[in-house]
């Protein structure tokens, strides 16, 4: 310890002259010029001052300068080589930080693209509303060029592409991440090609490329895909669709690369009317009605009670195969079929053509991710509210005229605002470090694991206003997952950007399993993944079982994906693909008789619980928006209001606990008429039916003189118990 050295009087007196160190403006500004920003800086200093006050073998040279300043012949500052030395021993990067910082600057994105810019690309943005025939414009012109591609969000948009063009005659090519097909019987490339926006080349020229959904260029962990083709793409005509709320961002984008932009105005081609009554009761359904809900949750609780009616709906939502979903839509489309309802979340805001005459928002508030990654509860956005609502009445179909409204008259008039409001203009386009970008980083930090790589990168980045660096939290928690596996850098930054809920623990670990057995130089082989998933799988019996399966088909295209980027360890995507498409219509066997697996599901809960399903977007640690209702864990049980309130909160529950309510009558029946309930049916997170069920419950507990689930001695006992747990 420095305190057993003579020279050194006393420990505080170090402790100050460190800390006066720590405080000076100059020190700051010499760490500053040397690569340590205030984060840095700060860490750097107690890591040095824990070295100083703790090491028992401070060096020679250290200790008489700590000892000169203690004793007044020497001054604080002298200590800023020792301390830059030990910051450059815990912060390797230092040493190459102007290297690192020409990497990770990232204010000049067209210029990673030099192809586009030896071409002078003309831009036409088709800009408009849903069902106002933007994109439609665009794919003529992209059918009549000589050679195009179409940049789509969605496997099923391209898809659709894929179809209509090779039907037109017009022989195209599909690439996703998971699959590809050949217009030629003998694999040879087309000179028309429809993809996923992801897997667009910048390196092949085109005559025509059509960007569809170009408001996704702000998307928090997706934008960077828009940008990279709206500025990559080698094609004499870029043909650009969306909002008109991106129009001033690409028009300023283009301008960096010197080329204009030609807009083109569309409006719908079908009235929109927003209703002036909300629908309130499930038996006002009609024939073409969309109840648009944005949880599972909602959708497993409002297809149960449309079937307890007699009538028959469709389901769709967003974890569903691609194939399961457009069945659910053909049926729901069918005019000879008995289905005339749709249940669906915000899924059905693109990539499907539905015959929808009236939307009804379920709920008007949904989970989010804002651009620090955490997740909220808030209201829609008017951008959301309008490519939802968009959906009714398309052109073409049996309705003409297109109709919109809410299921509790609290949210109406919020939904009328929304609606009214202009969608705020897109600012700013995201960007993501490539592969390349993070190898030279790799070459200067040798010793730095992936996910430190990117962390370093984006604190080191430079943007300037029309960009941002997109959230890598999915990619971080992969990089974390694998990094005990032995693989190079290339191969382990293919495995984190694999796509992926990481959410779905099954697929996880099947991630982690590839990446192991890939390191291993060990193949994949199509009986090692039937073993895994324990393929064949039967129909589902409840909800759980149908949660399951759609992980399974996770897991089917994750290897896919893999496939193609590693087809000599991952060799068997045909018999995979072939299985797939078995699961697909297993899926569809379990959605279509979803309302039976609800009751199966609830009926194997504990009697008076309803089982609340775990969600695709868990809401623990969530930062919540004012309006929402608090954040709970528990599990949903209509025993009680207060138990209902926290599952219809949390909406993730993986016990049922009971819980006392306390309180009058009186208290209750202001719980079914005041502002809380109203709140919650307003988000959707009761019912009245449930509410008239929990009056009726608690009336009867009054009248037999509980007001809980038990006793005073039982109510105790439970805390009690409740306190161990959390314990």
């Amino acid at each position: 310890m420095l305190l057993k050295h003579s020279s050194v009087k006393h420990s505080s007196e170090v402790l100050k002259n460190l800390n006066k160190f720590y405080k000076r403006k100059e020190i700051q500004r010499l760490g500053a010029e040397n690569g340590l920003d205030a984060r840095l800086f700060h860490q750097a200093f107690i890591s040095f001052r824990k070295y100083i006050m703790e090491s028992s073998s401070v060096s020679a040279d250290l200790h008489i300068i700590l000892n000169d300043i203690c004793c007044g012949a020497g001054h604080v500052d002298d200590l800023f080589p020792f301390f830059l030395r030990h910051a450059k021993q815990i912060f390797p990067m230092l040493d190459c930080m102007d290297d690192l910082r020409k990497i990770s600057d990232l204010r000049l994105p067209p210029n990673w693209y030099p192809d586009a810019r030896a071409i002078q690309r003309k831009i036409i943005f088709h800009a408009g509303p849903t069902n106002s025939g933007k994109t439609y414009h665009a794919i003529q012109r992209f059918l009549s060029a000589k050679s195009g591609i179409y940049c789509g969000p969605l496997k099923l948009l391209a898809h659709e592409i894929f179809q209509k063009s090779n039907d037109a005659n017009v022989p195209c090519d599909l690439v996703t991440g998971e699959e590809r097909l050949f217009a030629n019987e003998d694999s040879r490339q087309a000179p028309h090609v429809a993809c996923t926006i992801e897997m667009c080349s910048t390196n092949t020229p085109y005559e025509v490329a059509v960007i569809d959904e170009i408001q996704m260029i702000r998307d928090p962990a997706r934008g960077w895909a828009w940008t990279r083709a709206l500025l990559g793409l080698c094609a004499e005509e870029i043909h650009v669709c969306g909002e008109p709320a991106a129009i001033d961002l690409v028009t300023e984008l283009m301008y960096t690369t010197g080329e204009e932009v030609e807009v083109r105005n569309y409006e719908r081609l079908t009235p929109l009317t927003v209703l002036d009554y909300a629908l309130e009761s499930l038996d006002n359904l009609r024939a073409g009605d969309c109840i648009v809900c944005f949880s599972k949750n909602d959708i497993y609780s409002v297809s149960r009670q449309i079937e307890a009616r007699g009538l028959e709906c469709a389901v769709i939502y967003g974890s569903l195969p691609p194939g399961t979903k457009l069945e659910q839509a053909k049926k729901f489309n069918d005019p000879d079929d008995p289905c005339k309802i749709l249940v669906a979340t915000d899924a059905i805001g693109m990539g499907l053509n539905l015959c929808i005459r009236r939307i009804i928002f379920n709920s008007i508030v949904k989970p989010t991710v804002n651009e620090k990654g955490e997740k909220e509860i808030d209201t829609i956005t008017t951008s959301q509210a309008l490519q939802i609502a968009g959906r009714a009445g398309r052109f073409g179909s049996s309705f003409r005229q297109g109709e919109v409204t809410t299921m509790h008259r609290d949210d109406l008039a919020q939904l009328r605002d929304i609606l009214r409001e202009p969608v705020p203009p897109v600012q700013a386009a995201g960007l993501h470090p490539t592969p390349e970008q993070i190898e030279m980083f790799a070459y200067h930090l040798p010793d730095a694991t992936l996910s430190n790589l990117i962390d370093i990168f984006v604190s080191l980045s430079q943007v300037d206003g029309m960009y941002f660096v997109c959230n890598i939290d999915d990619f971080k928690f992969l990089a974390d997952m694998i990094q005990h596996i032995p693989l190079n850098l290339r191969s382990r930054y293919v495995f984190c950007t694999a796509p992926l809920n990481r959410k779905e623990p099954f697929v996880c670990t099947t991630l982690l399993k590839f990446a192991r057995q890939f390191s291993r130089n060990e193949p994949l082989t199509f009986d090692w993944l039937c073993r895994h998933t324990k393929w064949p799988l039967a129909a589902p019996k409840n909800i759980k079982e149908l949660v399951h399966l759609e992980a399974v088909h996770d897991v089917f295209d994750l290897y896919l994906w893999l496939s193609y980027r590693f087809m000599d360890m991952f060799p068997d995507a045909a018999l995979v693909r072939d299985i797939q498409k078995k699961l697909d219509d297993i899926i569809q066997i379990g959605v279509c008789n979803i309302t039976k697996l609800i009751r199966a599901s609830q009926s194997a809960a504990a009697p008076g619980t309803a089982e609340v399903v775990a969600e695709d977007f868990p809401l623990s640690g969530t930062q919540r928006d004012p309006r929402a209702v608090p954040e709970r864990h528990g599990a949903a049980s209509t025993e009680a209001l207060s138990i209902a309130v926290e599952a219809a909160g949390l909406r993730r529950a993986k016990s049922t606990r009971p819980s006392r309510l306390g309180g009058r009558q009186e208290e209750l029946k202001s719980y079914g008429r005041g502002s809380l309930a109203n709140r919650l049916l307003r988000e959707g997170l009761l019912t009245q039916e449930m509410l008239r069920q929990l009056e009726s419950e608690w009336q009867d507990q009054h009248r037999n003189g509980r007001y809980g689930f038990g006793s005073k001695r039982d109510d105790q006992h439970s805390s009690k118990e409740t306190r161990k747990k959390r314990k």
